[in-house]
C-alpha cells in the first residue's frame, strides 16, 4: 500500500501491518516536521546503494537519486520501520530552464532484500502513476476537492460515478478527459447514452 504524506499516519501502519497482514511504503515530507527531521539526521553516509532514475513529461525534465537505508535498531518511531529511503529530485523545467532540488523520504516496512533502491523508486512511480491517471483528473476535470457534498456515504459515491465516467471516456479513446467531458456534453441526449452503449 502506497500513501502519500497525508495517509503517512502510524495508525494505518499499523493497520495494515497488523490487521491486513500487507506493506506499505507512506512519503514523508516537511508538513511532518518531527518525522522528516529524524529521518533527514539517518547516517545516510552508510547507505551503500543508489538508484538513479531519469524521466521527461508534463513539461519537465527529473532525475531522482534513491538512496535506502535500514533503520532497525536505529531508533526510528514509526510502527513496524524497517527501511528508509531518500529521494532526491532534481527537476528542470523544459519551457523556461529553471531548475528546483526536492528531498522527501519514503518509509516502509519492506526489508533490503525485499526492496532495493530500484525496487522503491518503482513504487514510487507507479504510486504517481495512479494520482495522476485518476486523482488529479478527478480533481481537475471534475473539481472534486471543491466539491460540497458531505452527508454519509455521497462523497464515495461520487468519487466512483466521477471514476467510472474517466473510465468510459478512456474506454472511448479519449486521452484528454476535459476535452472529452466538453464533447459529450455538447449533445447530452445523445452522446453519454453512445459512451455506455445504450443507443
Amino acid at each position: 500500500m502506497t500513501g502519500d504524506a497525508l495517509h503517512t499516519q502510524r495508525e494505518h501502519a499499523r493497520f495494515l501491518v497488523d490487521v491486513k497482514k500487507a506493506h506499505y511504503a507512506f512519503t514523508v515530507k516537511r508538513n511532518q516536521k518531527n518525522l522528516y527531521e529524524q529521518l533527514r539526521t539517518l547516517p545516510w553516509g552508510q547507505a551503500a546503494a543508489k538508484f538513479y532514475d531519469r524521466t521527461t513529461g508534463h513539461g519537465r525534465k527529473e532525475t531522482r537519486v534513491v538512496q535506502a537505508l535500514t533503520v532497525t535498531g536505529l531508533g526510528v518511531d514509526f510502527p513496524h520501520a524497517a527501511q528508509v529511503a531518500k529521494v532526491v529530485r532534481h527537476r528542470t523545467d523544459t519551457k523556461t530552464g529553471k531548475q528546483s532540488r526536492e528531498t522527501v523520504y519514503v518509509i516502509t516496512d519492506l526489508t533490503s532484500r525485499q526492496a532495493s533502491p530500484e525496487r522503491i523508486a518503482t513504487i514510487l512511480r507507479t504510486h504517481w502513476v495512479i494520482e495522476n491517471r485518476l486523482h488529479f483528473v478527478r480533481d481537475t476535470a471534475f473539481r472534486e476537492d471543491a466539491s460540497k457534498i458531505r452527508t454519509g456515504h455521497s462523497p464515495e459515491n461520487m468519487a466512483t460515478l466521477r471514476s467510472f465516467a474517466i473510465n468510459q471516456l478512456r474506454d472511448a479513446g479519449h486521452t484528454n478527459i476535459a476535452a472529452g467531458l466538453r464533447t459529450t456534453a455538447l449533445r447530452p441526449y445523445e452522446r453519454p447514452l453512445a459512451l455506455l452503449g445504450l443507443n
